[in-house]
């Protein structure tokens, strides 16, 4: 029971409901399965940790999205997102994990390397930076209550602010290394750019590039 566990926060694929910032140039529709491709990637990729942690998807909805993945589910809590967080980091900490490891489903062919470093972290918190101020997961062996307070989340700011809460609650931090995700046009044009995308996203960016306003027939 005191293996890591690695958390993948995502939403309930629906359509007007996720990525919704990316809409346009996408259609809430093409959202949604952008959304689904990075899901089923990143669930795929942090399963090949399954010798050293433990997966779970936790999703906000009751009703299993992905009936078809074979990972064990979990519903998050009410409220903000630090609050979701805090309580599935806390969870897992107080059944006696020894880390705990919310990964969120927004990052493109996110290299496993990058899990292992904050695997192999020994801060307190371990954050995943991404390029536009955010993180792409967030690494506890311990934790507070008060940890994500003030946090302006879906900012520039979001990553400076949970470190300074953090270290504000006496916990020791560290960084791993820098990635991207996906919220904005510019953000999708720089993942459509990637040439080492797995398999779902790539599938996407394809079928996307095709019939993309504008794009040669």
């Amino acid at each position: 029971m005191n293996r890591p566990l690695l958390i993948l926060f995502a939403k309930a694929p629906i359509a007007g409901r996720v990525k919704t910032r990316l809409c346009p140039p996408l259609t809430p529709d093409q959202a949604s399965g952008l959304h689904s491709a990075l899901v089923r990637d990143t669930t795929e990729m942090l399963s090949t940790f399954s010798g050293y942690a433990e997966l779970e998807l936790s999703s906000d909805s009751a009703i299993e999205p992905w009936p078809d993945v074979n990972v064990p589910r979990s519903v998050q809590a009410e409220g903000d997102l630090g609050i979701r967080i805090f309580h599935a980091l806390a969870g897992a900490l107080t059944s006696g994990r020894e880390m705990a490891i919310v990964v969120g489903s927004d990052s493109p062919g996110l290299p496993s390397s990058h899990i292992r470093a904050l695997l192999e972290s020994d801060a307190d918190v371990t954050l995943g930076p991404t390029l536009d101020g955010g993180f792409f997961a967030i690494a506890c062996r311990r934790v507070h209550a008060s940890m994500f307070e003030r946090v302006r989340w879906s900012t520039g700011f979001t990553l400076e602010d949970v470190a300074r809460s953090a270290a504000h609650c006496g916990l020791n931090l560290a960084t791993g290394p820098t990635w991207l995700d996906v919220d904005v046009e510019e953000d999708l044009e720089r993942m459509l750019k990637m040439s080492n995308l797995p398999g779902h996203a790539a599938r996407w960016s394809a079928n996307y590039r095709k019939f993309r306003p504008g794009s040669p027939r």
